[in-house]
């Protein structure tokens, strides 16, 4: 099979790709997300600082969980697996998985949670169903049994809050020396 895209080698290339973000959508027509997937990856990773200060592999997850939509526009289902193989060389097996997981970990909050499912916003309530729908509950008792379920869920539960239009965020440059050392960490 012939690779969609190339690694990400370098953090100037990660750094680049970000900024490729910038006023891209999670949906082609725009009516997904109501921030671009830059605005978005900031408030989500920006969170996940505020929340997890010591974990800075968590919060670069926050900060690249979506550039699969770049990557590969319009595959929705297959996204996070995108995003995953795109850092795993140059961030890790850990950062990579908790992108894979952000969305296996929505089809977990919407089975575990009904206040949650019930809060997503049209856009994750849309994509649900390409993703798989809610877990069954094998699916739901082997993930909580995944040593990165409460990181996942973490993350998950940044990439929903962190939709806010207008809200301020940190300029994409402050997380460089963040990701230099998550990268060296490897």
């Amino acid at each position: 099979m012939i690779p969609l895209f190339e690694p990400v080698a370098t953090v100037d290339e990660l750094m680049s790709l970000l900024g490729d973000c910038e006023d891209a959508w999670d949906m082609p027509d725009r009516s997904g997300d109501p921030v671009d997937i830059l605005d978005h990856d900031r408030q989500c990773a920006e969170i996940l600082r505020r929340d997890f200060p010591a974990d800075e592999e968590l919060q670069v997850a926050g900060l690249v969980h979506d550039i699969g939509h770049v990557l590969v526009p319009g595959d929705d289902a297959g996204h996070g697996v995108h995003g995953g193989d795109a850092v795993r060389a140059l961030l890790g097996d850990r950062v990579a998985r908790l992108v894979e997981l952000h969305v296996v970990a929505k089809r977990y909050l919407v089975a575990a949670d009904s206040a949650h499912a019930a809060a997503l916003s049209p856009s994750s309530q849309r994509t649900l169903v390409a993703q798989g729908g809610p877990m069954t509950p094998a699916e739901v008792a082997a993930f909580e049994a995944d040593p990165d379920f409460s990181a996942a869920i973490a993350l998950r539960r940044a990439d929903d809050a962190g939709k806010i239009v207008g809200l301020t965020v940190g300029p994409l440059d402050t997380w460089r020396p963040i990701i230099e050392r998550v990268a060296a960490a490897r």
